[in-house]
């Protein structure tokens, strides 16, 4: 089984106004990816702090297995959610153990980890972004729409979701990851 091995190597660019979406975003297809038989694991890397190039590695036990995550349906969806903000640049496929050996990048460039926000902090981060925008909205609606405590809740609640959904994926979002930078990376203390 190891020596059929196959090992993808992705350069992509990223908006670097968008570096913690990116990340997220990042995690999440890994995430997605372990789920499939014949996943072997993965990793990736930022060339530097300041450079807008991600590089990933990740590895499937054969070219059926790699192919079944490759053409399904939630890495259809994942790559067209990260659509906006990462550019695929290069792919390469080697087989066997150099795979994972083979500098992506030039070896005089120090290679940041990038750190993936622990769950609770990421939720932390949306809930600062989406309560005092749902607050506003909803002061807002209630002096400026005729009745709106009146409408039945679900069309309340479409009503708004439809309306702060951009507004937090566009400027709420990135905006409190932005300010929440230092201690969304800050890595985890050790015990």
């Amino acid at each position: 089984m190891g020596h059929n091995a196959i090992t993808v190597s992705i350069e992509r660019t990223v908006d670097p106004a968008r570096l913690s979406e990116a990340t997220v975003w990042i995690q999440a297809g890994i995430n997605l990816a372990n789920k499939y038989p014949g996943f072997l694991g993965s990793g990736w890397v930022r060339s530097g702090s300041s450079e807008t190039s991600w590089h990933m590695l990740y590895r499937f036990a054969d070219a059926q297995t790699l192919d079944a995550w490759e053409n399904s349906p939630e890495r259809r969806w994942w790559l067209g959610t990260g659509s906006e903000f990462a550019q695929e640049t290069r792919t390469e496929r080697r087989t066997g153990i150099e795979g994972w050996f083979d500098t992506p990048i030039d070896a005089t460039e120090a290679i940041q980890p990038v750190i993936v926000p622990p769950r609770w902090k990421q939720a932390t981060s949306i809930w600062l972004g989406f309560f005092p925008l749902n607050l506003a909205f909803t002061l807002i609606a209630t002096y400026l729409i005729p009745g709106w405590n009146e409408w039945d809740v679900w069309l309340r609640v479409l009503v708004s979701t439809l309306v702060l959904t951009p507004i937090m994926a566009y400027w709420g979002l990135p905006t409190v990851t932005r300010w929440l930078r230092p201690w969304l990376q800050k890595p985890p203390r050790r015990r």
